[in-house]
């Protein structure tokens, strides 16, 4: 797939059977609100908002392949049969907004067991809901308040690859339309990736081709179960922030040949952000800092991609798409702040927008009534 003709924000995208009514998406945001990975309502009203608002594609927070595979004890998980119904109930409401429902699929890898943002900072002790398997592709800690890790066998990599199939499975019985694998922000996938945290000596250690293996496997793996015509995407980050060469740190020049691999393997967008793998780095952040990378990697590989941070302004945001710089634009922490920002944005941008017919009476003069779904949107299957 190449990159499509650079259309407008509210412009729709095809990407696979999929279309997306525009180029909108809610990024993946932790909420650390869950027990025992169960969805509930804080997350129904949370993504629902953003669909109702507009979005059109709402992600879930990162969602763990296996219990010891999360960040928190209260992350959102999709390890056990249990997990579909609560999401399933999501997807339905999401659908019948107009919007499309992506999850993000993640393994925490050497940050697992660790506080929620506003509870702590590094290692939970296991009285206190933590655990003590932690792995990563090497047994080095992120930093020296957080959980030593344990360095993955086969048997281990073997079991992680399986896990993150079975999860995909389980997302398509819970009504996604997409999936999009983890493999940023110094989680498990990217350790692999980046010879900071990968000092393996075996086939998954030291050359390029060893450190992208796993992710590759897994890419695999989804592909297997999850089928070609729907999309699956792969967020990364495209640079460690160190300088440095490509044998001591991860950078865009390995970003674009993984992307290009991944192209080859059924990956039909990759999600560019970047950092995440090494404490206290500087990184220059400002106005659509990582935007140049998404636009690189899909100028250089010809796969579509997402540009993600610091992305808040709706003339900015049609720039991106418009001069060809990413095909999606992914909005986190300004869609807290405005769970309708896609329905201001189209009236700042002089473009079209269907409104629920619940608010209509709030709406610009002229703006036509999304078709509501049903008379009971969160009971209608996906």
């Amino acid at each position: 797939m190449t990159p499509q003709t650079p259309a407008h924000l509210f412009s729709p995208l095809e990407i696979g059977s999929l279309t997306l009514p525009n180029r909108i998406v809610v990024s993946p945001m932790c909420e650390y609100s869950c027990k025992d990975g169960f969805a509930n309502d804080w997350h129904l009203v949370h993504l629902g908002s953003r669909a109702v608002g507009g979005a059109g594609l709402v992600f879930t927070e990162a969602t763990a392949v296996t219990a010891e595979g999360r960040i928190s004890p209260q992350d959102l998980g999709l390890w056990k049969d249990e997990h579909i119904a609560p999401l399933a109930r999501i997807t339905a409401f999401l659908h019948a907004q107009g919007a499309r429902a992506g999850i993000q699929l993640a393994h925490a890898g050497r940050k697992a067991s660790t506080y929620r943002p506003w509870s702590g900072e590094g290692a939970i002790a296991p009285e206190a809901g933590g655990w003590s398997d932690v792995v990563a592709p090497s047994a080095i800690a992120f930093t020296a308040n957080y959980p030593q890790p344990h360095e993955l066998d086969h048997t281990g990599i073997a079991a992680i690859t399986s896990a993150f199939r079975a999860a995909a499975i389980r997302a398509g019985k819970a009504g996604f339309d997409v999936i999009e694998i983890h493999s940023a922000h110094g989680y498990l996938l990217h350790e692999f990736l980046s010879p900071i945290s990968n000092h393996r000596g075996d086939e998954y250690g030291g050359s390029f081709e060893n450190r992208v293996r796993l992710l590759l496997e897994v890419v695999d793996a989804i592909r297997g179960v999850w089928p070609r015509e729907h999309p699956l995407f792969v967020r990364i980050s495209a640079t460690d922030w160190v300088e440095s060469g490509p044998e001591t740190s991860w950078d865009l020049p390995q970003s674009i040949r993984l992307a290009a691999l991944l192209r080859e393997r059924g990956v039909d967008l990759i999600d560019v952000s970047s950092g995440g793998n090494v404490a206290g780095v500087a990184i220059p952040i400002g106005p659509g800092f990582q935007t140049p990378f998404s636009e690189a990697i899909r100028a250089q590989t010809g796969i579509l991609t997402g540009s993600v941070g610091m992305i808040t302004d709706p003339a900015q945001a049609a720039h991106i798409i418009r001069t060809g710089q990413a095909d999606l634009i992914f909005i986190a922490r300004e869609f807290l702040r405005d769970p309708y920002w896609p329905l201001h944005a189209a009236a700042a941008l002089g473009a079209e927008a269907p409104w629920p017919p619940q608010y209509l009476r709030a709406a610009p003069p002229k703006t036509e009534a999304r078709a509501p779904i049903g008379d009971n949107p969160i009971e209608n299957k996906p």
